[in-house]
């Protein structure tokens, strides 16, 4: 009569058993419960095909509210942080079209307002709101757009003791990535703005009149 296996042999079997199962059922729940979380994702972003595009109406609060960031205490960030800021905006003003739709001038209007208000360093948002406040956003054209970016960049820098920008270089200073006729017009653009203190701090050059616009729906 044979015999059976050793009990010991038995008693590894059960236990290799057992933990496989043990391991199979953990894994299977971490599945099942991933696969729970991306249904429930899913379910709450559709696809954009069949997602209903939000109806998001910007307030005169939501654009003009206090600054939403707090104070930005690391000086070499808050410095990197202006440099890449004032390129973003110059090169936003430079492709900007020169013929722009009234819905395309109130949506560049309302951007560089939430730009103040969503600025990550919050004394600078405050400072830059207040320049918005004297001096509007002028977005009837590319020309009005540059000039105006170019002005506010040196009224910041008349106020740092930095350098001033002759803004009718300012493509030499922000590589729009545009075709030669379009660094023209920027450079034309920017001739039109104001030129505080080319050389030295006190010095001033005859101004250049910022144009003026009329209330928007952006702002």
């Amino acid at each position: 009569m044979p015999r059976g296996p050793p009990p010991f042999m038995v008693l590894l079997s059960a236990i290799a058993l057992f933990v496989w199962y043990v391991v199979w059922t953990r894994d299977h729940e971490r599945s099942m419960t991933a696969l729970s979380h991306a249904n429930r994702f899913q379910h709450s972003f559709p696809p954009t095909d069949v997602a209903e595009i939000p109806n998001v109406i910007a307030t005169p609060e939501t654009l003009h509210g206090d600054h939403v960031m707090g104070k930005l205490g690391n000086e070499t960030l808050k410095a990197e942080l202006g440099r890449a800021a004032w390129k973003v905006l110059h090169t936003t003003m430079a492709r900007f079209p020169d013929k722009p739709t009234q819905d395309e001038s109130d949506a560049l209007k309302s951007y560089i307002y939430l730009f103040a208000r969503l600025y990550p360093c919050g004394e600078c948002a405050e400072h830059f709101q207040q320049i918005l406040k004297k001096y509007p956003p002028q977005t009837s054209s590319r020309s009005s757009a540059a000039a105006w970016a170019c002005f506010v960049h040196n009224v910041v820098n008349e106020r740092k003791g930095k350098p001033i920008f002759d803004c009718a270089n300012i493509g030499d200073f922000y590589d729009c990535g545009c075709a030669d006729d379009e660094k023209e017009e920027m450079a034309k653009a920017g001739a039109k703005s104001e030129v505080i203190a080319a050389h030295g701090n006190s010095a001033k050059q005859e101004p250049v009149e910022i144009e003026v616009e009329g209330e928007t729906r952006g702002g």
